[in-house]
């Protein structure tokens, strides 16, 4: 319900990442998207702020593991490029923002997160993915209301 319990997502999500991990993320503007990441970040021991790529479509930022920041709202195409999806082979953890973007260069293991605001203003975040052994890692860790 609150951007602190987002960020606490994201510090229990950092605890069972592993290298070449990509996040795809989807949901309203002010959903949580980047708020989820910064947790993640802040997680990952990473000092600097954590903000939207959007104008940048991608940030780097050095932690325990590097941290891919995509922000692909402005991109129309996935065809464009940027090359993109090499970043997704490289041993860090990626973030994707507006995913459905480019959702065919996404690979096969990818997580995919959707967000949604409650009437309540309580924030919802479904995990889809056939890494069934991390989402089963999420929910030993979280809790099966998590997942």
């Amino acid at each position: 319900p609150t951007p602190t319990d987002m960020e606490r997502l994201g510090w229990l999500i950092e605890s069972i990442c592993y290298p070449k991990i990509v996040f795809a993320m989807n949901g309203n503007l002010g959903a949580g998207k980047t708020t989820l990441t910064k947790g993640l970040g802040k997680a990952l021991g990473i000092k600097r702020t954590i903000n939207s790529p959007t104008f940048t479509i991608m940030k780097v930022y050095e932690g325990k593991m590097p941290l891919y920041h995509l922000d692909v709202y402005r991109i129309e195409h996935s065809d464009t490029d940027f090359e993109l999806e090499e970043y997704f082979d490289l041993d860090g953890i990626s973030v994707v923002e507006w995913a459905d973007n480019i959702k065919d260069l996404l690979p096969e293991n990818t997580i995919y997160l959707t967000f949604t605001i409650l009437e309540d203003g309580v924030r919802m975040v479904d995990f889809v993915s056939s890494d069934t052994e991390f989402i089963d890692k999420l929910k030993n860790i979280a809790g099966e209301d998590i997942c």
